[in-house]
């Protein structure tokens, strides 16, 4: 057992040995390694900046999904008792949260307290606006094919005159966002995929750079692991501070961001900020860019290690 535990000691010392000597050897090259993490850096955070601002724009939408509703416009000749029938059969429907009957009286007092247009109001013949059904849809049905579905049966029915969405805009939004999901997707996967060139490409010519050291290596005895673990190494320091790269420039951007975006928000009443998912996005941009440092270092490693043979 004590055998054992020496042997996985000298083992991890080995590992530790390894990693030093490799982050020393980058720090040797400050230039040229400096270089490549930045370019890293800009790689990972710029999809990851486009989603922080998606998810904001998400948020801020998120917010407006609890005002969804549908204004039926009624018939000019329906009366108040039909109305109030009306208002009370759609309360039953399942699809349907709540309903608000407001009379064409209280219509045209609305219009006149937001437009300010009263003493025009006042000199019309009679009162142009029809009575009202605000409909709030339930919070299971809010997806855009049930609104869609139950806009369709509401604008059917014989009193209604016109169904109309108020938040239709918003069903639009929701659509941009999907939309730019998948690009930045798409563009996250491309990028990472460039991370893997960088990568793989400082790991060739680093073993160009070493040709005569492992062949003299071999030559000794040396195994392909042994010779592998500084690349190894070197492709794991490369994708870990090129995520801590991407965090920093990250972080900055969204800084230099939200002092406009606050500016904004207080010209229309709203104290929204950035949120920049500090938690989650910490963690897993940091270990994303690790994962393809190492994976890009074993790729070419397998590819270039091999035609290194002693002559």
């Amino acid at each position: 057992m004590s055998f054992l535990k020496l042997n996985i000691r000298n083992h991890l010392l080995r590992h530790l040995q390894v990693m030093l000597f490799s982050l020393g050897q980058l720090w040797r090259q400050p230039i040229s390694t400096l270089m490549t993490i930045v370019v890293i850096g800009i790689a990972l955070a710029l999809p990851a900046g486009l989603y922080v601002l998606l998810h904001n724009v998400e948020k801020v939408s998120g917010q407006w999904e609890d005002a969804t509703q549908i204004s039926l416009f009624l018939q000019k000749n329906i009366t108040d008792e039909q109305a109030f029938k009306l208002n009370s059969k759609l309360q039953l429907w399942p699809k349907i949260k709540e309903t608000a009957y407001q009379t064409s009286n209280q219509s045209l007092e609305e219009f006149r307290d937001l437009s300010g247009l009263g003493a025009l109001l006042d000199s019309l013949p009679s009162n142009p606006l029809p009575a009202v059904i605000i409909v709030h849809p339930s919070e299971t049905h809010l997806d855009d094919d049930a609104i869609d579905s139950l806009l369709s049966r509401l604008g059917a029915l014989p009193e209604v005159e016109l169904a109309q969405h108020d938040m239709a805009w918003l069903q639009r939004l929701r659509s941009l966002n999907k939309t730019a999901k998948r690009g930045i997707s798409v563009l996250g996967g491309l990028l990472s995929l460039s991370v893997l060139l960088i990568i793989g490409n400082t790991i060739r010519l680093a073993i160009l750079s070493r040709q005569s050291e492992i062949r003299i290596i071999k030559l000794v005895g040396g195994t392909d692991a042994f010779i592998r673990r500084p690349f190894l190494y070197t492709g794991f320091w490369f994708g870990l501070l090129g995520g801590v790269a991407a965090w920093v420039i990250l972080l900055a951007s969204l800084r230099l961001l939200n002092g406009p975006v606050n500016e904004l928000a207080r010209l229309y009443g709203s104290q929204f900020t950035l949120n920049w998912l500090s938690g989650s996005l910490f963690l897993s941009l940091p270990m994303i860019s690790l994962c393809l440092g190492i994976l890009g270092a074993t790729l070419a490693v397998s590819r270039h290690l091999s035609a290194v043979e002693p002559k």
